[in-house]
């Protein structure tokens, strides 16, 4: 083994931002990283108004640090504003110190009763930074508010009050003084309650004094039938830690009764054009008036009828992609059918034009990306954190993780079984990142670490949660032009009707990649369907075979590599970690590594080979095949060969 002193110094810390701002810790300032997007991007939340807090919370001691552990408070939790493509300037971010307690089966509400325990919301209560780490398969949150009186929320003043829980995991039951206003099921959406009536109010009708919040959470992991990716009970091997309860971001945001949901952002195939369309409950005699604009100047500008797909064409238009990831900006307003200049609802938003196709080059068929040949190198991301379990410490640890791919080399990421908070894939819109989007398996149904054992498949419930949950992943994320392929499924985890799904997928977004079953030589399952032949050959040094698909699909190998060798003091389990294709140092592994992408350019040039996925980016528990540590504070191999080993992939032209 080498000295991991000095891989720490010149491997792990190979960011030029990471150099300058580590210091001695190896801890990021969070202003190491510029704010993202600057103004509204980035904006805090518009109050002034007093916050009624909590004392008591402690983090518990992680097995393994990140160079952002350090940085997480009470006043520091994920304070960045968590829906980048819709954003208002008026919010009010609810992370912090909540109470917190284990609740039995049947409880009641804890309404107006103070909880045992203090949780640093939004970390999993499995995590570090929770305060509480352990397991809990029923829990109870609670926290007070007070609603800025300049919002004129309240019935007799217009405005609406929203709460949004951008995840919890996996059911969730609401409370508003004692008012249950409403329930979700689902570990990865967000879901959004109007809770204006259950708000205690003055003789004016506004919102008076403190307001009481109780969130209930049920989450039953992979003793459920709902999606879980790789989260366990009992964790090991590549099963990990879960990540139970709340574990995104939870805000409140005032809106008019007539206001926009969600905006759909896309573009035409050729890329002359931007498409928008404006969810709006109830549009009640208004339209929705849409600006694009491009460092300042509007560049293109439509009118019409919201929850219908509109057009703004673009002249010249400067297209999306990883060496020009160039976004223009989206204003959208709600306007009276009469007075359109009298805006009763404004959104900011952000799209890249951008097309993604396969088409045939060189007697392949191919990955095309704005109508050019391009070849996906992806490495895969678990999206897993020490300190944080699902939940990374800090806006700028989301933003580590691809930054750190693309500066060695890598133009994509796969999401692995898991889907991130949204300011992940604002990362990879803004950095130029090309995104392969996991679906989460459930935990019915083929498992690993023996998938090819034939078991029965997920209950008729269990396929109607998973399509549900897919459904919701794809609607959701539709409109960041980073992400250009949908996995819905991965070696035969939890599968069923394979084909199926892949053509309901494609129904659902016409203008993405579906690659329906990612390794399907795992479990010798899934060769039907979708756009991709993909297979696995994970466990041998050599990457091989390339899949060979006769009926128009292109050839994938969606994971390869998996070189493994444990960093002493970076380890989850000193003395328990699991390669899975050992090496004797981290000189063999670069060496590896080379020959390995090597041999990925071979089959890109000579047998079609259309894209490839590296296993993997960074250890994730026992699991040490990554090529940074768990702890992201080591890079294992020599990033300059790592570099020009990927460079030479992609920059081959068939």
């Amino acid at each position: 083994m080498s000295d991991t002193s000095s891989a720490d110094r010149s491997r792990g810390a190979s960011r030029r931002a990471f150099l300058r701002n580590a210091g001695a810790t190896g801890a990021l300032t969070a202003a190491a990283l510029l704010a993202p997007g600057g103004g509204a991007h980035a904006s805090a939340p518009a109050t002034a108004t007093a916050q009624p807090t909590e004392t008591g919370w402690r983090p518990k001691r992680p097995r393994l640090t990140t160079p952002w552990t350090a940085e997480v408070s009470p006043h520091n939790a994920l304070p960045e504003y968590p829906r980048p493509q819709l954003r208002r300037p008026r919010w009010l971010n609810l992370n912090g110190v909540w109470q917190f307690g284990a609740a039995g089966i049947g409880e009641a509400a804890p309404t107006g009763r103070d909880l045992p325990e203090r949780i640093l919301v939004p970390y999993p209560v499995e995590s570090a930074l929770s305060g509480i780490m352990r397991n809990e398969h029923r829990m109870f949150y609670r926290r007070r508010f007070v609603v800025p009186h300049a919002w004129r929320v309240g019935a007799t003043r217009g405005e609406r009050l929203l709460l949004h829980v951008d995840a919890v995991d996996y059911h969730a039951t609401v409370w508003v003084n004692g008012t249950e206003v409403g329930t979700h099921a689902g570990g990865y959406d967000r879901f959004s309650l109007d809770v204006t009536g259950a708000l205690r109010t003055g003789r004016s009708g506004a919102p008076e004094g403190e307001q009481e919040l109780v969130v209930a959470v049920q989450d039953p992991t992979e003793d459920g039938i709902q999606p879980i990716g790789k989260q366990h009970n009992v964790p090991e091997g590549l099963f990990y830690t879960a990540s139970s309860g709340i574990w995104q971001t939870v805000w409140l945001e005032p809106v008019p009764s007539v206001h926009i949901g969600q905006l759909d952002l896309g573009s035409t195939q050729d890329n002359t054009a931007v498409t928008v369309s404006a969810r709006v409950a109830n549009p009640d005699g208004h339209l929705v008036r849409v600006e694009l604009r491009e460092g300042g100047t509007v560049v293109g500008s439509v009118t019409g009828a919201p929850n219908t797909t509109l057009t703004i064409p673009v002249e010249s238009p400067r297209t999306w992609s990883p060496a020009d990831p160039f976004l223009y900006d989206v204003v959208a307003a709600m306007v009276p059918e009469h007075d359109h200049d009298a805006a009763v609802d404004r959104v900011e938003a952000y799209t890249g034009i951008r097309s993604i196709a396969l088409g045939e080059v060189s007697g392949h068929q191919r990955f095309l990306l704005n109508g050019e040949y391009i070849f996906p190198l992806s490495t895969l991301q678990q999206g897993f954190w020490p300190d944080g379990c699902y939940t990374g410490a800090t806006d700028e640890a989301l933003r580590f993780d691809l930054e750190g791919a693309k500066e060695l080399g890598f133009n994509t990421v796969r999401m692995h079984v898991k889907v991130a908070p949204d300011r992940w894939y604002y990362w990879a819109d803004r950095l130029g990142v090309l995104v392969l989007q996991d679906m989460p398996n459930t935990g019915t149904g083929r498992q690993p670490p023996e998938p090819e054992v034939p078991v029965p498949p997920p209950s008729e419930a269990g396929r109607r949660v998973l399509l549900h949950e897919l459904h919701r992943m794809i609607d959701t994320h539709r409109s960041h032009p980073s992400i250009i392929m949908w996995i819905p499924f991965n070696e035969g985890w939890g599968v069923f009707d394979i084909a199926a799904v892949a053509e309901q997928t494609k129904q659902w977004d016409p203008t993405r990649i579906v690659n329906a079953m990612s390794g399907v030589n795992v479990c010798e399952c899934g060769y039907e369907g979708g756009d991709v032949l993909d297979r696995h050959n994970l466990g041998v040094p050599y990457p091989g075979p390339v899949p060979r698909p006769t009926d128009g699909r292109a050839a994938m190998i969606g994971e390869f590599g998996a070189f493994g060798i444990a960093v002493p003091g970076h380890e989850w389990s000193p003395g328990a970690s699991e390669p899975n294709v050992d090496v004797p140092d981290l000189a063999a592994l670069t060496d590896s590594y080379v020959t390995a992408m090597g041999q990925i350019a071979e089959f890109a040039r000579s047998e079609g080979l259309a894209a490839a996925n590296y296993n993997l980016f960074e250890d994730a528990e026992v699991q040490v095949n990554g090529l940074y540590t768990y702890d992201r504070r080591v890079l294992k191999p020599d990033a300059a060969r790592v570099r020009a080993a990927n460079d030479a992939v992609t920059r081959l032209r068939p």
